[in-house]
């Protein structure tokens, strides 16, 4: 038996990693009005793309609940030596406490450890990718629960975002300030701090974006793996890629596309790059 590693779906992996190293993903949902639909089961990053474009109604996203989870868990428990389950950060989704209740409630002899990985996108993909490696490799439960944290914290992320149109629709920033920042070309910048999404300036054009993300990744080095994350700009992740390599070995640097979890408040054009430093 091995141990079994499990997310959520606001974990962004490149394309076919996450079936490659054996990662069970637990949809969240998005709601258009009264449609709802389960993140990567009942609509593709494509359709969801299209739908935030053209809906004339925002969408909302939840947390999976924590039957959810306890379904998941009953899936694996009679046949692993542990499950290791790993989400966004808990300051600003409720996923890991559902997973957390759902680890509570049930009686299984099977060991089940919840982990707050402080990110989202490809910065939970990275941690979630790093335990499911050493699972992959034989390693026993405790070495897995390990191997997440150590990687959570040797993770950071760092993004632009294209517009706060979807910002303003979600509700995360004011209606005024987004229109102004529509009239005068700016862009925010974020990062993570301390399991929290926060501003890290802004930018007028989108060329002095990449370079704030360039930046960041160069002061980030070394480092041991990189995911660019994009949400329908793949020319423009292709080309940071080119420009990232020269610095970096291009076989540690992948790509993804940025699912609905951020993509609700993104909206297309978001470029991000998320992080795992080396060991020195």
């Amino acid at each position: 038996m091995t141990v079994k590693v499990i997310t959520d779906s606001t974990c962004d992996m490149p394309e076919g990693l996450a079936e490659e190293l054996g990662v069970r993903t637990v949809p969240i949902y998005l709601r258009f009005g009264e449609r709802t639909f389960r993140d990567g089961a009942d609509i593709s990053k494509g359709k969801f793309y299209s739908m935030l474009e053209n809906s004339p109604v925002h969408p909302a996203t939840s947390q999976p609940n924590p039957e959810d989870f306890i379904n998941v868990y009953k899936e694996y428990c009679d046949n692993a030596d542990g499950i290791v389950s790993i989400h966004i950060s808990s300051k600003i989704s409720g996923t890991f406490n559902s997973s957390n209740i759902a680890r509570n409630t049930m009686k299984s002899p099977c060991p089940i450890e919840t982990i707050d990985s402080g990110f989202n996108s490809a910065g939970l993909g990275l941690v979630v990718a790093a335990a499911a490696r050493k699972a992959q490799a034989g390693a026993g439960f405790s070495e897995v629960v390990e191997e997440a944290k150590k990687a959570a914290g040797q993770v950071s992320m760092f993004g632009m975002f294209g517009t706060m149109k979807y910002l303003a629709r979600s509700g995360r920033v004011n209606k005024t300030i987004a229109a102004a920042s529509s009239i005068l070309h700016v862009m925010p910048l974020l990062t993570f701090h301390d399991g929290e999404i926060v501003r890290a300036g802004l930018v007028r054009t989108v060329s002095k974006g990449v370079d704030r993300v360039y930046d960041f990744v160069k002061n980030s080095t070394p480092i041991s793996e990189l995911v660019i994350v994009h949400s329908k700009v793949q020319d423009q992740a292709d080309k940071f890629k080119k420009r990232l390599s020269e610095f970096i070995r291009e076989e540690i640097i992948s790509i993804a596309e940025l699912g609905a979890g951020l993509g609700v408040h993104g909206g297309p054009g978001v470029l991000l790059a998320a992080v795992r430093r080396a060991e020195k």
